[in-house]
């Protein structure tokens, strides 16, 4: 009986350090770059719903697609709110931007236009947030991305931000397609160095 007890304490010893082992390992991967992120170019803001329709990522056949193209259609709201909420409402598939959607747009970026436009690669506050040409995006997720079924949580890093912003997807199992479910990533950074007094 001895001998049995001692045998058993030795795998159970062994099994909770590999336990450990493995929780340790996933502990320290989060952001660390071991997860997958995506890459995406475009010439430049799409003009109209039309234009925007006709890119490739329009397929709406993933969430990196659908996060890259939230920005893109932000970055229309300078020029144009209503084109970008078109965009929008194009993302959000079965459903439309709410009224109280359109006034969060209209709030955070109201004077802050530049905010979406910091998620593209080359933009700084020091250029004034003007991404380097073609407008290249990188999209992120975590190990928590897609924790529930038919949802997605994915990450945007801003050049004006030391952390990473979120932006939450829902799936339409019927078609496959990721639709827009909530815009996250739209909070204060830094300023542009044409409108900061300490720059």
């Amino acid at each position: 009986m001895g001998l049995f007890d001692s045998l058993k304490n030795v795998v159970k010893g062994s099994v909770n350090k590999e336990i450990s082992r493995v929780v340790a390992d996933t502990v320290s991967s989060v952001g660390k770059g071991k997860n997958r992120s995506e890459s995406f170019t475009f010439q430049g803001v799409a003009e109209n719903v039309s234009q925007f329709q006709s890119l490739p990522e329009a397929s709406l056949d993933t969430p990196f697609k659908t996060a890259a193209l939230t920005l893109l259609a932000l970055c229309r709201y300078k020029e144009s709110p209503e084109d970008a909420v078109a965009m929008l409402d194009f993302l959000k598939g079965p459903e439309q931007v709410s009224p109280y959607e359109k006034q969060f747009y209209k709030e955070r970026l109201y004077e802050k236009e530049y905010i979406p436009f910091s998620y593209f690669n080359g933009a700084t506050p020091q250029n004034s947030y003007t991404p380097s040409a073609p407008m290249t995006i990188e999209i992120y997720e975590n190990p928590y991305s897609f924790d529930n079924e038919h949802w997605a949580t994915l990450w945007v890093k801003s050049g004006g931000a030391d952390n990473m912003r979120s932006i939450k997807f829902r799936q339409k199992p019927s078609t496959g397609q990721w639709f827009l479910n909530d815009v996250q990533c739209l909070s204060e950074i830094r300023l542009p160095a044409e409108k900061d007094p300490w720059a």
